[in-house]
């Protein structure tokens, strides 16, 4: 009855409020965990709900403010690592924080599997090495390459842990202010509810740009602010019978090569006449199967098109609808027997891989015509090799041209430190898909490989401008070279 009484008062009308809420408090108090601190902590907060019931007044509270970091990271993906290891490493205290459950984003999380542009020295170099004590890569082809999931996860464990990087698990950043131009507080949820954190500098590697839109800077996504843009896709583990037999449909089958016997397209078109056989047309165009090992595959198989990753109804739609279109596709194929008897789905990504997201103005912009001409600069801190990649906008588009190069013929170009640094705020940086780029050269440098050397250069830049009292904008990229010449990493 006590609780009903607590709930009655609370909806008395004409009562005082201050009283109302100290009587409460204390039968709160006395009742314990029966109703609990949050109960306490929501009859404390006013109803402030517009007259029009459209819009809710969230009351004001005080959040205690952490500052034990120079540099915080916020998203662990392939850059995200890359950039908090790095700091970290250069004597940085570092924070990165990560809303899965484990580090490695897209690697991870998301079962990417399969990487490209990885031919770079550095951090690249050395996950490579260790991928290959664990027996964990295949190809030994040094760009491109399949690994096992598990077995990153556990080394992005191991390195952050090495390298003395502070990380936070289902951590989400969700608001960001400034004094002036500079940036100088986050805030995250978290089961922990909400944390504030302060420090010299903040890198945003979540991919999908939220940090530096949270800090209201500018930024672009597709080929316009209402996109197009390119599609998701759920990736998916599955384990067949004997990986073996299935041979002419998996790509890269023992040669590098896109053509040709084993290659990728020759798989590719394998494949999609085997889903026709099953009764199956593929959202995907180019639907693959990659061999990670033994009898398990990797499946890309689905598009779902026209979607930005901050539209939650939308974005919940295609994970459904994607994950859904995985099952049917596996269902049908193993109703053919052979090969793909006792076909089974070990799992599917925790997240959908997303390709378009914002990119947040940085001090320089990479465009197609560096693409083009093979721009190079004197602060340039990766070197892209992968061409534009550009997966069709629509399904009907899909239909005729799965993939397209954006009409160019690309040299090798270099990624400016500039293209990393926020344009609109001070104090902030940016590595992977979130730099500063149009359309076309994203597509290029959106790959993992790109995304780990981006990561180490606004590391080790960070970790300088805040040990140095200064903003990352005031450091040369000559001292962040030399720094990870002396730390051997070189970039």
């Amino acid at each position: 009855m006590l609780r009903e009484e607590i709930l009655n008062d609370l909806n008395a009308p004409g009562e005082n409020h201050t009283s109302t809420t100290r009587r409460n408090f204390l039968r709160a108090a006395a009742l314990g965990a029966v109703v609990g601190p949050q109960f306490v902590l929501g009859a404390e907060a006013p109803q402030r709900s517009a007259p029009d019931g459209q819009s809710f007044a969230e009351p004001a509270r005080t959040l205690s403010l952490t500052n034990d970091a120079d540099v915080i990271v916020c998203g662990a993906g392939p850059a995200g690592i890359a950039a908090a290891i790095t700091a970290a490493r250069a004597g940085a205290r570092t924070r990165l924080f990560e809303v899965h459950g484990c580090l490695g984003g897209v690697w991870t999380a998301g079962l990417l599997t399969y990487i490209f542009d990885f031919d770079k020295p550095g951090l690249t170099h050395e996950i490579k090495t260790r991928l290959d004590e664990r027996g964990a890569r295949r190809s030994k082809n040094p760009s491109r390459f399949v690994y096992e999931p598990e077995e990153m996860k556990i080394l992005m464990d191991e390195m952050c842990v090495a390298a003395g990087v502070n990380f936070q698990l289902q951590t989400r950043v969700c608001a960001a202010f400034r004094e002036g131009r500079r940036l100088r507080t986050i805030v995250t949820e978290s089961k922990a509810g909400r944390q504030a954190w302060t420090a010299p500098v903040f890198i945003d590697t979540t991919g999908d740009g939220d940090l530096g839109a949270q800090a209201a800077c500018s930024w672009e996504i597709g080929q316009g602010q209402e996109c197009p843009c390119q599609p998701m896709t759920m990736n998916a583990l599955a384990v067949v019978k004997e990986a073996n037999a299935l041979g002419p449909f998996i790509s890269f089958n023992g040669t590098d090569e896109f053509n040709g016997p084993g290659g990728h397209l020759t798989a590719v078109a394998a494949f999609t006449e085997e889903l026709k056989r099953a009764g199956i047309v593929a959202s995907y165009g180019n639907p693959t199967i990659f061999h990670v090992r033994d009898n398990l595959v990797m499946l890309m198989l689905n598009h779902q098109y026209g979607v930005k990753p901050w539209e939650m109804a939308a974005f919940t739609k295609a994970t459904v609808d994607s994950r859904a279109e995985v099952f049917r596709i596996m269902r049908a194929l193993r109703k053919l027997g052979g090969p793909w008897e006792d076909l089974q789905i070990a799992a599917t990504a925790e997240q959908i891989g997303i390709r378009d997201g914002r990119r947040i103005l940085g001090r320089y912009t990479v465009t197609k015509q560096d693409l083009v001409d093979g721009t190079r600069h004197e602060d340039g801190v990766a070197l892209v090799t992968f061409g534009a990649d550009i997966h069709a906008a629509t399904y009907d588009d899909n239909k005729l041209l799965p993939i397209s190069h954006g009409n160019i013929s690309m040299k090798p170009y270099e990624i400016p430190l500039r293209a990393l640094i926020a344009k609109d705020v001070d104090g902030l940086m940016m590595a992977g898909r979130c730099i500063s780029g149009d359309f076309i050269a994203h597509a290029s440098y959106r790959v993992t490989g790109n995304a780990v050397a981006m990561g180490e250069a606004a590391g080790v830049v960070a970790a300088i401008a805040a040990k140095s009292h200064r903003l990352p904008h005031e450091v040369e990229w000559s001292e962040g070279a030399e720094k990870l010449r002396q730390m051997g990493q070189r970039v």
